[in-house]
């Protein structure tokens, strides 16, 4: 019987086709009519390789977002890919160059996405799904921090006894993530009193001097050690040189390996006290996303990919990475989760965004055979 790797190598050109439809479908995270249009191409794209129509979950001013339902099998996996991006439309171009494919969320994560359909689509025709449910969520607004899409996914995921992640891989073909760090993000707005800098000085309270004791503060939250990280990305403070400014404002971003550390964390950056007398702090924001820690399902879920990744001859490496996705809220959950088993490339939000399509079949293969799991056969 044909295995899934020879039937997606078969398919190669196709696979490649459809990630380009998908690429040229720009889709700015917050400009809704491109989105939603490139949700109509995925939806294309899905109805002609998988059969099936979407269950659209309508948003007011964001995407709207998309659920596939395949299979009727009691083994229920949910695959997780977002078709939003950080590129303005026509930021960057799309091209194929030096056997890579350069384009808007090509690898962040359109390639993934369109690898988990084939993926899906090759157990399909290879006998491989009879066992299996696959629930393919794809919300909108993944690169926003979920805003609209965290509780839909976390419904619609609940069921499962998996969650497997189409992000890109950390470098290699060879990678996934075992484990992500949790995000924050603060704003800490600080006020003041207004005076003439030359003629009254003393009567101001200098909301600017308050923001660089505060940045000291919240720099001082850092523990490399444990994986913690604060940073105030930007900060703001007056408008004319000759006056003690008034206000001032902080953006703040907070990574975490764990629970504890957020809880601690987020604590102390809502405990901010003013240093100069007079001022006055105010803090917004919090959590947005949990960590995903290494939890016992979680590394169970890696080991059952390591021996899927041992029948197509690779050793599967874990790795832990800083950034986030949707799979942190599913591993919040207790649902085992396993990251990064999209496409491999590199330059992620960056101009040079690429997947390596020689990779684009193996990857694929790999998750088609984490889905079969014990089913999976020697190749």
């Amino acid at each position: 019987m044909q295995t899934a790797y020879h039937y997606l190598q078969q398919h190669a050109a196709l696979i490649l086709r459809d990630i380009k439809r998908l690429v040229q479908a720009q889709s700015p995270s917050l400009n809704k009519a491109a989105v939603d249009h490139c949700g109509e191409v995925l939806q294309g794209i899905v109805a002609e390789r998988l059969g099936v129509r979407a269950q659209i979950c309508e948003q007011p001013t964001l995407g709207n977002h998309l659920l596939f339902c395949i299979g009727e099998g009691p083994q229920i996996t949910t695959i997780l890919g977002h078709f939003d991006t950080v590129w303005d439309i026509d930021e960057i171009p799309m091209l194929e160059k030096d056997g890579k494919l350069f384009g808007p969320g090509v690898l962040d994560m359109k390639g993934g996405l369109v690898q988990a359909i084939w993926a899906i689509r090759a157990l399909m025709q290879t006998g491989g799904l009879a066992q299996h449910s696959i629930r393919l969520i794809c919300p909108s607004d993944e690169e926003l921090g979920s805003p609209s899409s965290r509780q839909w996914i976390e419904q619609q995921s609940a069921s499962s006894s998996r969650v497997l992640v189409a992000e890109p891989a950390v470098a290699h073909s060879n990678e996934a993530k075992i484990a992500r760090k949790g995000s924050g993000r603060f704003e800490v707005r600080i006020s003041g009193r207004a005076a003439h800098a030359g003629n009254n000085p003393e009567e101001g309270i200098s909301a600017v001097q308050e923001m660089a004791q505060q940045i000291l503060y919240l720099h001082g939250l850092n523990a490399p050690q444990v994986g913690t990280t604060v940073n105030v990305g930007f900060a703001k403070g007056g408008n004319k040189i000759n006056v003690v400014a008034d206000e001032a404002i902080l953006g703040v971003d907070l990574r975490v390996t764990n629970l504890a550390e957020a809880t601690r964390v987020e604590a102390a950056i809502n405990a901010c006290q003013p240093y100069l007398a007079g001022a006055a702090i105010s803090v917004t924001g919090g959590m947005s996303r949990p960590p995903m820690e290494q939890t016992a399902a979680n590394l169970a879920l890696f080991r059952q990919a390591q021996q899927a990744a041992k029948r197509l001859g690779v050793e599967l490496q874990g790795k832990a990475v800083g950034g986030g996705s949707d799979g942190n809220f599913t591993s919040a959950m207790g649902i085992a989760t396993l990251d990064g088993l999209g496409a491999t490339g590199s330059g992620i939000h960056a101009k040079h965004e690429h997947i390596v399509i020689a990779d684009i079949t193996l990857r694929t293969a790999l998750l088609a055979e984490i889905i079969l799991g014990d089913q999976g056969r020697e190749i």
